[in-house]
């Protein structure tokens, strides 16, 4: 298992007056999902993150295959594309789950991320922190270059 998940069960405060999920939704979901990551993984980087560094999203999407309404329950697992020295990217599928087991994707998203530090009158990029490069190890596709391989 290569990726992280993160089950949610979807409220009505996540759907619009049609009743599926608003688009935004999927995109929070994708930040939380990243936290609670960090939350499991690297727990000794959430002072950090407390202090002076900052995980900064540089770009997201997500592609839309199925709608999802009020009491679906979802997964969203959250997988490693890339990991450069200063950036992150990751992948996200979202999996509606039904009660005989089984899964259907409805969605897929990608989120590109830098590591910075406020540097007092600003921001400056850093390279990944070791503890978050340790974390991801175990969800990294095979042939991802450690930081330092690349500029990024």
């Amino acid at each position: 298992m290569n990726y992280f998940e993160y089950r949610h069960i979807v409220g009505f405060e996540d759907t619009n007056l049609v009743g599926n999920v608003y688009y935004t939704h999927y995109l929070r979901w994708q930040g939380r999902c990243r936290e609670m990551f960090l939350r499991r993984h690297a727990p000794e980087l959430l002072a950090e993150l407390r202090e002076d560094l900052r995980l900064f999203t540089l770009n997201v999407d997500c592609q839309f295959y199925a709608e999802i309404t009020a009491f679906d329950e979802i997964c969203v697992r959250m997988r490693l594309i890339d990991l450069a020295q200063t950036q992150l990217e990751f992948g996200f599928d979202y999996l509606r789950l039904d009660s005989g087991g089984g899964e259907t994707l409805v969605a897929r998203g990608r989120q590109r991320v830098a590591c910075v530090r406020d540097a007092g009158t600003g921001t400056a990029p850093v390279r990944v922190p070791g503890a978050l490069t340790r974390a991801l190890a175990p969800f990294a596709p095979s042939g991802t270059e450690p930081p330092g391989g690349r500029a990024s």
